[in-house]
């Protein structure tokens, strides 16, 4: 699990992403480099991390089932994802 304010800090990133995406988007197609230095650093899609739906984990993260791998191997071994078996050989 993640820590409260890791979580915290990630919804706070995601908030400002979309209020400023607009705006941004405004001012890179106008060119202009200066105003949008200007905005805040977290408002940008970059610094966004992807993290686990169910731990809040940042690394080791599926994009295809959005868990990181230790979730979707439990989750996979009880039969919760549909398509998913484990392998045998």
């Amino acid at each position: 699990m993640a820590k409260k304010s890791v979580e915290a800090r990630q919804r706070k990133r995601e908030a400002l992403v979309k209020k400023y995406a607009e705006k941004r988007k405004a001012l890179k197609e106008a060119g202009e480099w200066g105003l949008l230095d200007k905005l805040p650093k977290n408002s940008s899609k970059i610094r966004l991390r992807n993290r686990c739906a169910l731990t809040g984990r940042g690394r080791g993260y599926i994009r295809m089932f959005g868990v990181s791998r230790i979730k979707f191997r439990d989750l996979a071994s009880d039969g919760k994802i549909p398509g998913v078996t484990k392998s045998s050989w």
